[in-house]
């Protein structure tokens, strides 16, 4: 089993793609920042603006916040500044973290959801682990955990938040611009904590890191509360109609809160396969810790997109 999977490479060449979770439409505005931003970034980049308006968001101070290479970019950040002896990951989730950092010889210790409704026991976290993993909303599950309290520095990733609308909580909050606002090329992401964690994480990186048009996104979308509330409330929608389709079908669908379902079938690995063949990916969960060959993630998409899923899933399942 690899950590190193991802829906992106599942779905090339796919004519329908459900692998990626990624809602399917960007504001047209957003696109005229990124021209704006194309068209004057013979300068390097200058995150301030951007900073600023990322922490008048969150009421937070301009020391709280770090801009990103894209979300996932922090857990990589976080495993190298930090360099952790001891670590735990509550999965099934998002597979990054653990992957950065076994890689700088983190010992990680996995927290499994149960799954029925896919939450764990935080007495089951390690007391002696100096930083905790935990997705909130989380992937691929689907759902939102109370806050964690734990004796390490908590980690949450929050990519998903914009969706329900949530305010996670935690030591670290990652945010990503990748999910709802559909900029998985652009990379563009941030992270909130304490002055003194940012401090060290920006002391460990690479200057200009984040480009031009990822800046510009990240001021732009800051300042957008009405795009998020509408996008999260036509993903509900879609959603609510796609898990009713699915719950007709033989298989096992858990209802979640943001733009993806978990999805438990007899032959997943078969089932798969058979999508593909007609020009549909989703997401295999079998590289997930805690799931196997029974589970794929499957994305909301527009409605019609939706109803070509499921008549395909119909064929083959």
């Amino acid at each position: 089993m690899t950590l190193r999977l991802h829906g992106d490479t599942l779905a090339r060449g796919a004519l329908l793609d459900f692998a990626v979770n990624v809602w399917p439409a960007r504001p047209a505005e957003l696109d005229r920042a990124l021209e704006r931003a194309l068209a004057r970034s013979s300068g390097y980049p200058d995150e301030t603006r951007a900073r600023d308006a990322v922490a008048a968001r969150h009421s937070r101070r301009r020391d709280e916040v770090l801009l990103l290479n894209g979300a996932c970019e922090a857990f990589w950040l976080l495993a190298h500044a930090l360099r952790p002896k001891h670590a735990a990951v509550v999965h099934p989730s998002f597979t990054e973290a653990e992957a950065a950092l076994v890689a700088v010889g983190c010992e990680v210790e996995r927290v499994f959801r149960e799954p029925e409704a896919w939450t764990f026991d935080p007495a089951a976290v390690p007391a002696d682990a100096e930083l905790v993993v935990v997705g909130n909303p989380n992937n691929p599950t689907g759902g939102i955990d109370p806050s964690l309290q734990a004796a390490g520095l908590v980690v949450v990733d929050a990519s998903f938040s914009d969706f329900v609308p949530f305010e996670p909580n935690g030591d670290v909050v990652i945010r990503s611009l990748t999910k709802l606002w559909s900029l998985a090329g652009i990379r563009a992401g941030y992270l909130l904590a304490p002055a003194e964690v940012v401090a060290r994480l920006e002391a460990q990186r690479q200057p200009w890191s984040v480009n031009a048009l990822a800046c510009a996104a990240l001021e732009l979308c800051a300042a957008d509360a009405a795009t998020p509330a509408r996008v999260a409330a036509e993903v509900a929608e879609a959603r609510a109609e796609l898990l009713a389709s699915l719950e007709s079908l033989p298989l096992r669908v858990w209802p979640g809160v943001a733009n993806f379902l978990l999805v438990e079938l007899e032959d997943g690995h078969r089932v798969v396969d058979d999508l593909h063949a007609r020009g549909i990916a989703v997401r295999p969960c079998a590289s997930f810790p805690g799931l196997d060959e029974r589970y794929i993630r499957i994305a909301v998409r527009t409605r019609s997109d939706n109803e070509q899923l499921v008549a395909a899933l119909a064929e083959v399942v």
